[in-house]
């Protein structure tokens, strides 16, 4: 660790006003070398003096450490390495400087620490590793002395002891890892048992801290890579899961590891045929992902990015490999289900507040025609690539969330060029195969970013092949031509278009085609455009009656098992269409058989089907959003002649009350729940806010919260209320905020998922949201302020308190209660209370007032509050004089008011201000305050 010498010095002799820092500094390193640290401090010293660079500087400052520690001048030594690693994080020769005069210094805490940064940033330098097992041994000597002769201050002595107990933890980590390693290796063990049990202690060792940095020390990833090269599904899976704990929050290591492993590989392991090993690197390039974006939330202390620089090299590398994945041959069809879930999560940004949308540019720029082959995908057409029934769909969501990040119109017009360029390319100058793919590409965008499907839709020629294939006798052909159909159908562009020319082919194919999964196909275009009107009663498409024998049809195949879950999907979406019809809802919800033969299918691998399955819960529940009209509005709609929307009569809300509790009965809560958990990207934030929609519908009911709690729906609230649209939060809070108001929310929520239902609680009291959001936000923080010290804190983290104070000066009486019997449970905690005697703050004013006025729910609430805080914080009691002229005739008022309990209140009050301070008793007793307690001290007298 000395300097070393790589100039020729100069003469010793030679003027240091000659010299300059280089020559200075090589003369420093001749002098150490030559065992002069003293003349050679004098030289770096001089050098300093002249020396303007930063990175010049660090290294004079790390040299001159090495020669106060020669001098054994061990603070100077620190303090110099100090200055060396303030401006090079990653300098490990400043680091193990420093250890070492920690050491001597006695600070072996510091000491332990800087070493352990060594030996992360050199994981295979020896002399860094014998060094710390050196450290462990002084450790236990001290421990032992310490305990000997009793000297140790309490927490010095519990400081060593921690630090030893970690040395020794590391000292049995090292043999536990070699063992390990030599287990699943060895060629000749047999044992299989004996292997699994080695992989599962290395995955559980990798979990830990000191676990992870010892197998990463240990030469652990070349060993590492050693396992996944086995090409054995249980060794791949052990370095896979081993290396997820390695990378987990760690920026160093991952790109260490990243480096090593390097980015074809780790995408050459997703697109295997083992689907378990698949899901784990999908998980594991997941972890790296985080923890390249994140930073590094376990390195040791010191600059973390002078350890890791740029890390946006690294992510594009890994995003190129999972775009090349997308198109490559041999890679199986859930490799490539698992790298468009991984581009969907780490590509777009999270927020729109989030200015950089750069890593979505690229990716338009280098794989947008990637992604497009998958979502042009023809199954079972010759050289088509291996996909799953979700693989569309994922494509579908993924070109979505990309047009989605787009700010500009420039931006958008790129997008739209390059995927008109894609189609012309299959559908110009190719035979009938390639116009399949091109009407499949429009199928996927129509069901994606719809401006560009539409776009792609009006190219010359298309539109016309998708009718004329219709009519082909080829399965294949008018599967991709009618579900093209289906998707253009939803746009209103289309929609007028298709009435006047599909109709009439859809009905032929409805009627005289004889595979299924054609006739269904018809079916769901035949009720998408029925169900045009939507729920406007006076407007339907079709004949009476007629979308009721389709619902049948659709129930029907809904629940024919013999038919492939595929197929039975696009029964449900015929129903999300058809169940804007209250007859076709009524008829649904009486059909136990159907309702449940949906919720099983929602609970299926198929995950394309959940938007579909919510819609239908949204049109039955009648949880969408609709205004009633206002009635001159109304008058003048007829007046003017023009078209008024009609409710249908069974939209009422006792038809829709009792289709909740139909649904209810047929299981709808769990699997919606099951519908939440999904990581699929089938499950949009679109999706997510109706499923928000009818968890709210379904607690309308106090008395059926109960049941959807115990089902799984509380907890499957809190994500919806965390993630999604603002709309979807909002709803999904509404809900939680409902069960938390009449239900016993420890019960409800147990465990730590009480704490997660805070913050969604008091997003319902911004201002953005309606009167009644805020009251029932009000209502159930009231009900969990009043549990526990913890809950409190939680919500002051949660900055409530101000929002809180704000709706007690509401003019709307029960949201201005409500937030005064928030404040009263919230006055409880100590900050609360230090709020109430801030300078020029009138909360404390206002608070007496309350108590003064003719509404008793908020004098009961108000004075509550000054009888919890005038116990709890006496100060106060000094202060409630002070602040209004009129605080005795209140007290009085309280005290001879008919109510038991404003009486109960305002004597605790006047009790807690008499032991307060002696002026106030005085104030107190020179009133008439003595007279009224002695009339109600005898009326409580009598029996």
């Amino acid at each position: 660790a000395e300097p070393v010498s790589r100039t020729e010095p100069v003469s010793q002799a030679e003027p240091a006003s000659q010299a300059t820092a280089e020559q200075l500094r090589a003369q420093g390193n001749a002098l150490f070398q030559a065992g002069q640290p003293e003349a050679a401090l004098a030289a770096y010293t001089q050098a300093l003096a002249l020396c303007a660079g930063a990175a010049q500087r660090a290294v004079l400052h790390r040299n001159r450490a090495a020669c106060h520690l020669k001098l054994e001048d061990y603070a100077k030594a620190e303090a110099d390495a100090s200055k060396a690693i303030e401006a090079d994080g990653r300098d490990v020769k400043a680091l193990f400087r420093r250890s070492q005069a920690l050491q001597k210094l006695g600070r072996l805490d510091q000491a332990v620490s800087d070493l352990q940064r060594c030996v992360s940033l050199e994981p295979r330098n020896k002399a860094f590793q014998e060094a710390l097992r050196a450290l462990g041994s002084s450790l236990h000597e001290k421990v032992s002395r310490e305990s000997a002769g009793r000297a140790a201050r309490p927490t010095a002595r519990a400081q060593l002891l921690f630090l030893a107990s970690q040395m020794k933890t590391m000292s049995c980590t090292d043999s536990k890892v070699e063992q390990m390693f030599q287990i699943l290796l060895d060629p000749e063990e047999k044992d299989a048992d004996k292997k699994q049990k080695a992989a599962q202690n290395l995955i559980v060792l990798a979990r830990e801290e000191a676990g992870a940095e010892k197998i990463f020390q240990s030469d652990g990833v070349r060993l590492l890579t050693q396992l996944l090269d086995t090409a054995k599904a249980d060794m791949m899976l052990a370095a896979l899961r081993t290396l997820v704990g390695l990378c987990s929050g760690h920026r160093s290591r991952t790109t260490a590891i990243l480096a090593e492993l390097g980015a074809p590989r780790l995408s050459a392991v997703l697109g295997v045929e083992h689907e378990q090993v698949s899901l784990a690197a999908c998980n594991l390039l997941q972890v790296m992902f985080d923890s390249l974006k994140e930073g590094m939330q376990k390195d040791f202390r010191g600059k973390e990015d002078a350890v890791v620089l740029d890390s946006s090299k690294d992510l594009k590398l890994l995003i190129k490999d999972l775009l090349e994945l997308l198109t490559l041959e041999g890679a199986s069809a859930h490799g490539r289900d698992n790298a468009l879930n991984l581009l969907i999560k780490v590509v777009p940004r999270k927020s729109p507040k989030e200015t950089n949308n750069r890593l979505s540019l690229w990716v338009i720029d280098q794989g947008l025609k990637k992604i497009l082959e998958v979502g042009s995908t023809v199954c079972g057409a010759q050289d088509s690539l291996p996909v799953t029934e979700n693989s569309r769909m994922s494509a579908s969501v993924l070109l979505s969330k990309l047009y989605s990040d787009l700010k500009c119109d420039a931006e958008r017009e790129n997008f739209h060029h390059l995927c008109e360029d894609y189609v012309k390319s299959w559908f110009e100058g190719h035979e009938l195969a390639g116009k399949l793919r091109a009407i499949q590409a429009v199928s996927c965008l129509l069901q994606g970013p719809s401006e560009a499907g539409n776009r792609v839709l009006e190219l010359e020629g298309i539109m016309d092949s998708v009718l004329s294939l219709c009519a082909s006798v080829r399965e294949a052909h008018q599967l991709v031509a009618v579900e093209a159909l289906i998707h253009a159908a939803d746009k209103a562009k289309r929609a007028s278009f298709i009435t006047a020319n599909g109709v009439s082919l859809l009905k032929e194919i409805y009627k005289h085609s004889e595979k299924d999964s054609i006739r269904i196909r018809a079916l769901v275009g035949l009720c998408k455009l029925g169900s045009a009107g939507g729920t406007d009663f006076s407007m339907k498409q079709f004949a009476e009656g007629s979308t009721m024998k389709l619902a049948k049809q659709c129930r029907k195949w809904l629940c024919n098992e013999s038919i492939d879950a595929g197929t039975r999907r696009w029964a449900v979406e015929g129903l999300a269409y058809l169940t804007f019809d209250a007859d076709v809802k009524e008829e649904f919800v009486e059909d136990k058989a159907a309702m449940q033969a949906m919720f099983q299918l929602a609970k299926s691998e198929d995950r394309s089907v959940l938007y579909a399955v919510a819609s239908t819960l949204v049109n039955c529940t009648n949880s969408y959003d609709h205004e009633e009209p206002d009635p001159q509005m109304l008058e003048l709609a007829k007046y003017a002649k023009q078209h008024i929307p009609e409710q249908h009569p069974k939209d009422k809300p006792d038809f829709v009350k009792r289709r909740v509790r139909k649904l209810l009965a047929a299981g709808v809560v769990s699997a919606l729940a099951c519908m939440v958990k999904s990581e699929n990207p089938a499950l949009t934030n679109s999706c997510r806010e109706l499923i928000s929609r009818v968890f709210l519908a379904l607690v309308q009911e106090a008395e059926e919260r109960g049941g959807v709690v115990a089902q799984g729906g509380g907890k499957a609230l809190i994500p919806l209320s965390l993630e999604g649209t603002e709309v979807g939060q909002t709803k999904a809070a509404q809900a939680l905020a409902k069960i938390t108001i009449t239900s016993n929310p420890e019960m409800a929520f147990p465990g730590e998922r009480i704490y997660e239902v805070v913050r969604p609680l008091v997003s319902l009291l911004h201002l953005q949201r309606t009167g009644l959001e805020n009251f029932e936000g009000l209502m159930a923080l009231t009900n969990l302020a009043g549990i526990s010290e913890r809950l409190r804190q939680k919500i002051l983290k949660e900055k409530a308190v101000p929002m809180i104070e704000g709706y007690m000066f509401e003019e709307h009486e029960l949201i201005r209660l409500a937030a005064t019997e928030c404040m009263c449970n919230m006055a409880m905690s100590r900050e609360v209370q230090e709020l109430f005697l801030a300078e020029g703050s009138d909360r404390l004013k206002l608070m007496v007032l309350y108590s003064g006025e003719e509404d008793e729910k908020l004098r009961r609430a108000a004075s509550g509050t000054l009888a919890m805080l005038t116990a709890l914080h006496p100060p106060i009691c000094k202060r409630i004089p002070q602040v209004t002229s009129h605080w005795l005739e209140i007290l009085q008022a309280l005290l001879l008011s008919p109510s038991a309990e404003l009486q109960h209140r305002g004597a605790v009050v006047v009790m807690n201000m008499m032991a307060a301070a002696r002026e106030v008793a005085e104030q107190l007793m020179a009133s008439e305050m003595l007279e009224i307690l002695s009339v109600l001290a005898k009326e409580q007298d009598k029996p």
